[in-house]
């Protein structure tokens, strides 16, 4: 990470309030682990919905933080008039408005936002069906919905549509998909082994499209609870090889 912390520093000497970079520095402090520095830079931001990526970060800092208040009040404002110009984007904040309130508990709320979600997305696959991203959020909502079938197939698919043979570093984000899937949904070893190979690659992320997965990240992201009394999940947790 040094050396994108150091281009990104060069934009902020010309550009001090750049929110997208302020978000990816922060995004650098979450993937190694460091949630105050990653507050501080995200408390001045009051990112609007198309600075997608910066608001997707403070949601999963708040997330990572397991106080995710703030970001739902935030969410459920931006949301209650979607700009049509994002397309599937709304979609995928609905699906981290799902994930903020089942964290906080409120799991009603949190089926009901992921149902919105998964109709948008739906609407929006139909047009874009080898769209990686939006088959991640939509994998990922199915997920969170209970429907285990389709969330497995989804992410077999948004491997397909980008595998890591023809994209190393793009690829690693369905693998990432599948991993979280496969955790939530009572496949371990499936998890497991997606995640020995996530750690063992360079690559971008599935959540924050900049940044990989790190041991840091699966020692704080709740989507792995299930996980963490496998020794497997705690060998790789433990492991310092961040890429």
């Amino acid at each position: 990470f040094p050396e994108a912390l150091r281009k990104f520093d060069q934009v902020l000497d010309i550009m001090p309030d750049d929110v997208d970079t302020l978000a990816y520095k922060a995004a650098i402090a979450q993937a190694e682990g460091d949630l105050p520095r990653a507050a501080a830079l995200l408390a001045s931001l009051r990112p609007n919905a198309d600075h997608t990526s910066a608001l997707e970060t403070q949601a999963y800092q708040a997330i990572l933080e397991r106080r995710p208040a703030q970001i739902i009040s935030r969410l459920k404002e931006i949301l209650a008039k979607p700009d049509p110009a994002l397309g599937y984007h709304n979609g995928g904040l609905r699906f981290w408005l799902g994930w903020a309130q089942d964290v906080a508990g409120d799991h009603g709320a949190a089926q009901e936002s992921w149902r919105q979600a998964r109709s948008e997305l739906e609407s929006f696959l139909k047009e874009q069906p080898e769209n990686y991203n939006l088959i991640g959020d939509l994998a990922l909502t199915n997920m969170g919905l209970g429907d285990k079938a389709a969330a497995l197939a989804l992410s077999k698919r948004g491997i397909a549509a980008l595998p890591i043979e023809k994209d190393a570093a793009n690829g690693a984000g369905p693998i990432e998909t599948l991993a979280r899937v496969a955790a939530q949904t009572g496949e371990p070893d499936r998890a497991i082994a997606a995640l020995q190979q996530l750690l063992s690659i360079p690559g971008t992320g599935a959540l924050e499209k900049y940044m990989p997965l790190t041991p840091a990240l699966l020692r704080l992201d709740p989507m792995f609870d299930p996980l963490r009394n496998d020794p497997r999940f705690r060998k790789l947790v433990g492991s310092s090889a961040a890429k």
